[in-house]
């Protein structure tokens, strides 16, 4: 395998991919292999992103991150969630919440009503027009996901992408852990 150029500035001298040669302490650098998995995950997951984002806004006039909001409110009973509790199932910072959920207000898709257990706090509502908006860019979303994801995947791969993927989830979520939508 050829040297990449990272490798230059990514090692201290006399470092290998398989581990430090001088401190016990030091970084677990990558093997050439783990970087090659890595790298791909990243390019293969910003070009997924990218290609969902384009579809939706496209065919929707929306983000993915807002299609996965209308979701979850359609999921929800009642079509409602307290704001702190999409934010966590968004896995987005509240910030990043409140903005989202004001431009799908501006579109008539969500509406904010008061908690009524909680005077604090305020839930999302996802409107009539909002779930149809939901019920018409569903299938151009679903065609888009199983085109660039499962059908290029086996049934086994699946079903191990899938084991992967939630193996990798369930480390990064520690009970307690100080995550971004908890605060």
């Amino acid at each position: 395998m050829t040297k990449r150029p990272e490798e230059d500035f990514a090692r201290p001298e006399g470092e290998t991919a398989a581990g430090n040669s001088s401190a016990a302490t030091g970084p677990r650098w990558l093997t050439d292999a783990e970087q090659d998995v890595w790298r791909a995950y990243l390019h293969a997951t910003t070009l997924l992103e990218d290609h969902l984002d384009r579809q939706l806004q496209r065919d929707a006039g929306m983000p993915h991150v807002y299609y996965g909001l209308l979701v979850e409110l359609s999921e929800a009973p009642r079509r409602r969630l307290r704001m702190t509790d999409l934010a966590r199932h968004a896995k987005i910072t509240r910030s990043r919440l409140s903005h989202a959920v004001a431009r799908l207000e501006k579109n008539g898709w969500v509406r904010r009503e008061d908690c009524p257990s909680d005077k604090r706090g305020q839930l999302a509502v996802l409107t009539d027009e909002g779930f149809e908006m939901l019920r018409r860019s569903a299938p151009g979303h679903v065609a888009a996901v199983r085109a660039a994801l499962f059908d290029r995947l086996s049934p086994e791969q699946v079903t191990q992408f899938g084991e992967m993927c939630r193996t990798i989830a369930t480390g990064l979520q520690p009970a307690g852990a100080d995550l971004p939508w908890l605060r």
